[in-house]
């Protein structure tokens, strides 16, 4: 059994030091799903809100948010980041966004978090863009799809854990 990296010998918590590790290249991909009104996700496709090209800002707010993961999770390492990607998909047939993000460095710790965290932000950015049009918005199944690099290794997500888990 795996025992918790961010608690101490007394069960406290703290920062996990890294600094013995080596530097390897880490990438992360995330998704996540904003669902919607038909109506509401037809405005977004036409860039008919009042509050413009809605993707386009979430985009940069998940960005945004992938660089501020260390100071918004506590006991996240503050990471230099060369790579982050936040990329949406229409997909009126389920009347929902999805959501991936993609994040990449040389380091010593992972990049999930900033993943998540990106996916996470751009989402909520959509829910606020649309509210006024839209109060049935919810946003469900962000995860971690893919993660590489590190001493664990390699690891890709089940599609089937996703699928058992959507309405």
């Amino acid at each position: 059994m795996s025992t918790l990296t961010h608690l101490n010998a007394q069960g406290e918590a703290h920062m996990v030091d890294v600094g013995d590790k080596a530097d390897t290249r880490r990438e992360a991909r995330a998704e996540g799903y904003i669902y919607l009104q038909p109506d509401t996700l037809r405005l977004i496709n036409e860039q008919g809100l009042k509050k413009g090209d809605v993707l386009s800002v979430a985009r940069i707010a998940g960005i945004q948010g992938a660089k501020q993961c260390g100071n918004l999770i506590p006991l996240c390492h503050p990471l230099m980041l060369t790579h982050i990607s936040v990329d949406f998909e229409l997909q009126p047939e389920a009347n929902r966004i999805r959501v991936e993000s993609c994040c990449r460095l040389s380091g010593k710790t992972g990049v999930e978090m900033e993943a998540l965290t990106a996916v996470s932000v751009a989402t909520l950015t959509l829910f606020d863009m649309c509210k006024a049009v839209d109060k049935t918005m919810r946003i469900e199944g962000i995860r971690v799809l893919e993660k590489s690099g590190g001493r664990s290794g390699h690891f890709m997500a089940d599609d089937n854990e996703q699928q058992a888990g959507q309405p």
